[in-house]
């Protein structure tokens, strides 16, 4: 079991100074929400064919060269460094972002730092990364390097956190420009206060005509039809951060037109344009810090308008380019892309792609989501290439193609950060068992590494490895001591023998993953989310719920179905229901007849998984309606699977392969010892976390030093809200908590 992880790093760094500018730049680029599933480099990505019906062709109106669209993004600059790296095919992160994230942050598993879901508004600092661990930019700044985080955040605040929208620079990052919050808003279907009220489910006109485009500083640019191969003339106006009218008396998409809108004109009665909404990829909450200096950057400021991934793709190349040659850096592009809300990237970006034209593809439809995620990630795909070959650590061949520099001293690592949404999962995967499971669609994901320390480039790793090993990596490369560096427990491997020696034998005899509930106030969680027939506690709001597609049953819920459900249980339909399991109740109270065919399946609020080479273990808890009981009964579940990574027809946790199902009766001795094996590794794992009331600082004892912290946060910082000395999680660090401390002073957790 690898809880120490300190064995395979390379030399110490006592000579830091005077080999500092041999250490290699590192480029690490996050990808979310795109699994393995969706990668045709590591021999998957769905068949050949789109998946949909010559009928439902038809009613897209999509022409016929749509047939010979494949069910994969086109990936070339993925696929071009996977060539010239190493790709790890039996990779493991969580499965969700933020607890993906915060894994390769600190190599550490989430029952360390109780980051086990995707980190909402109501999660307290208890479930954020804290200020007190050794994240990557603080272990790296110990070498001498530069840090940088380009993108999505989602790691600790703005909300219930001392540091707010200063996370970053807490945890150690010297620049940041990108999204704090992390996931993108919500799609603005007025796009800019000009239509009716969820008019464009796009954020933007979808049609090929002429109008004004006008900006937030006053100015206004004429627009012509663009050519039916382009993209709308809503989307050029919004990539350019602008806001599209097309003219005037709107009745319909057509009709009751009496001319086409200019920007001599008076605006249309009625239309006021609103530059203060956020629109998904394409209008953002830009924050900006550098040396613990934060801009706030306005909707209104061009800076946060157009698409976020060349936004993230510009702000890492401007600063990437600015680097002195003496000193290492890091820079982490931690891409939004391919999040919902599903939202047409710019053509260009695209190329490859048929012209899906935008007035057809909806983006509150899931058929034409999966087309819209395809797109999005092919966009990813193209500003990473375009990446690489600004700051010179890739060309162009005479096709075009994509060549790595391998003189650029400079350690690319490609990962993504959780499996793929459910909805857009690629057969054979199965998208029951997608993002927020154990299982493994929602685990499983790509990692490719290339640069100077890679021996025989264009090799697959067939080794276990884990999303905290690539936090290892990060070390080791840098020349540090990971046991001296760390002095906390890590659940990180080795990595970089992989990199060196092609040889190298798996390092892991097992792998984790884990997800649960975040710590909220006096035991909180985020409300009932119904995504078709599942109910579900992962998205953090309303918003969030309705973004993917869902009915919100929590505070606030306004669905009509929901609302006649939740009256008719005697709740108030503004407060809510606070369970899944009340959604069921409510269902079974309305209309007891039909239970069966209208209740929801149930998401599991925890899960663990574990394997070894061959088998996998999985465990789930959820809290489900009892018709007898009239309560919600809590149900746990054990699974066994045979699994590997066999491109063309891998064995997968799917619900008809359980070995358990007819009980551990029924398994033969060698499957029953890996069983026995896997449950002891999983008790292993989940028993070496131990409670340790009074400790905040996390560093095994409580001491003086947590008193000191304690003043530092209440008295000195003058702050009583939420902190890691919350010990009884009620939101306020107080007189209480500081008992706690006081109570358990001496205590030693470990050392």
């Amino acid at each position: 079991m690898a809880l120490g992880g300190c064995d395979g790093s390379s030399d110490s760094n006592d000579d830091e100074d005077s080999n500092i500018a041999a250490k290699p730049n590192i480029l690490l680029v996050i990808m979310d929400d795109v699994g393995i599933d969706q990668m045709s480099a590591f021999g998957y990505g769905g068949g050949d064919e789109l998946g949909m019906d010559h009928v439902e062709l038809i009613e897209l109106g999509l022409h016929d060269e749509v047939h010979n669209l494949t069910n994969r993004p086109n990936l070339p600059s993925i696929d071009a460094i996977a060539e010239q790296g190493l790709k790890f095919r039996n990779t493991w992160s969580m499965p969700e972002c933020s607890p993906g994230r915060s894994v390769l942050m600190t190599g550490r598993y989430p029952l360390r730092n109780n980051i086990y879901q995707a980190i909402g508004p109501n999660d307290l600092a208890n479930s954020q990364l804290s200020e007190y661990e050794v994240t990557a930019p603080k272990l790296l700044k110990q070498a001498g390097y530069e840090n940088a985080m380009f993108g999505k955040f989602h790691l600790a605040g703005p909300d219930n956190n001392i540091a707010g929208s200063d996370t970053p620079t807490q945890l150690g990052w010297d620049y940041f420009y990108g999204w704090i919050e992390g996931l993108p808003g919500s799609i603005d279907t007025t796009a800019g206060g000009v239509y009716d009220q969820d008019r464009w489910s796009c954020g933007f006109y979808p049609h090929h005509l002429p109008g004004a485009c006008y900006f937030s500083d006053g100015s206004c640019q004429d627009m012509s039809a663009p050519a039916l191969t382009d993209d709308s003339s809503g989307l050029l106006c919004l990539s350019q951060g602008g806001i599209f009218v097309r003219g005037f008396d709107v009745v319909d998409d057509h009709d009751g037109l009496t001319g086409y809108q200019t920007c001599d004109a008076d605006l249309p009665a009625g239309v006021t344009l609103d530059f203060e909404t956020q629109n998904a990829y394409y209008v953002s909450p830009l924050v900006i810090i550098e040396n613990g200096v934060r801009e706030d950057v306005p909707l209104t400021d061009p800076r946060a308008r157009g698409y976020r991934t060349t936004i993230e793709t510009d702000a890492a190349i401007d600063w990437i380019k600015s680097r002195e040659e003496d000193r290492p850096w890091m820079a982490t592009v931690s891409y939004s892309a391919a999040h919902t809300p599903w939202q047409h990237a710019p053509m260009e970006l695209t190329p490859t792609m048929p012209n899906l034209s935008a007035n057809l593809l909806r983006c509150n439809n899931p058929v034409h989501g999966r087309i819209i995620q395809d797109q999005m990630t092919e966009a990813l795909d193209a500003e990473l290439g375009r990446l690489l070959v600004e700051t010179g650590l890739a060309t162009r061949t005479e096709d075009g193609a994509l060549a790595y520099n391998q003189d650029s001293n400079t350690l690319l690592i490609i990962v993504g950060d959780n499996g793929t949404l459910g909805s857009a999962v690629k057969l054979p995967f199965d998208p029951t068992r997608a993002k927020s499971t154990a299982y493994q669609s929602g685990v499983w994901v790509p990692l490719i590494i290339a640069g100077p320390m890679v021996n025989e480039p264009g090799r697959s790793v067939e080794a276990m490895v884990n999303m905290a090993d690539v936090f290892h990596l990060l070390g080791a490369a840098a020349g540090i001591d990971m046991s001296i560096a760390v002095p906390r427990t890590l659940d990180a491997e080795p990595l970089l023998p992989y990199l060196l020696n092609p040889e190298q034998e798996s390092l892991r005899q097992f792998n984790f993953t884990q997800v649960a509930l975040n710590l909220q106030k006096d035991g909180g969680r985020n409300g009932p989310c119904a995504i078709g027939n599942i109910c579900s506690h992962t998205p953090v709001s309303k918003g969030v719920c309705e973004d993917n597609g869902g009915v919100w049953w929590g505070q606030g819920a306004d669905d009509s179905s929901a609302i006649a459900a939740i009256n008719n249980l005697g709740f108030n339909s503004e407060e809510g229901l606070e369970m899944c399991w009340q959604v069921n109740q409510a269902i079974y109270q309305l209309d007891p007849d039909n239970y069966s065919d209208n209740r929801k399946d149930i998401a599991t609020t925890y899960a663990v998984a574990v394997r070894n080479e061959h088998y996998k273990l999985v465990r789930n808890e959820i809290t489900d309606y009892d018709i007898a009981s009239g309560t919600g009964v809590t149900i746990e579940t054990e699974e066994l699977y045979e699994i590997n990574q066999d491109e063309d027809a891998p064995l997968l946790d799917t619900a008809d392969r359980d070995l358990l199902a007819d009980g551990e009766e029924a398994l033969d001795i060698e499957v029953y010892n890996n069983l026995q094996q896997l449950r002891s590794e999983l008790t292993a794992i989940l028993e070496s976390q131990h409670a340790c009331p009074g400790d905040g600082n996390d560093d095994g004892v409580v001491d003086n030093k947590d008193l000191e912290e304690f003043d530092r946060i209440t008295v000195t910082e003058g702050w009583n809200g939420s902190s890691t000395y919350d010990f009884n999680l009620d939101g306020v660090t107080d007189e209480a908590d500081r008992d706690i401390v006081l109570q358990n002073m001496g205590t030693v957790c470990w050392q």
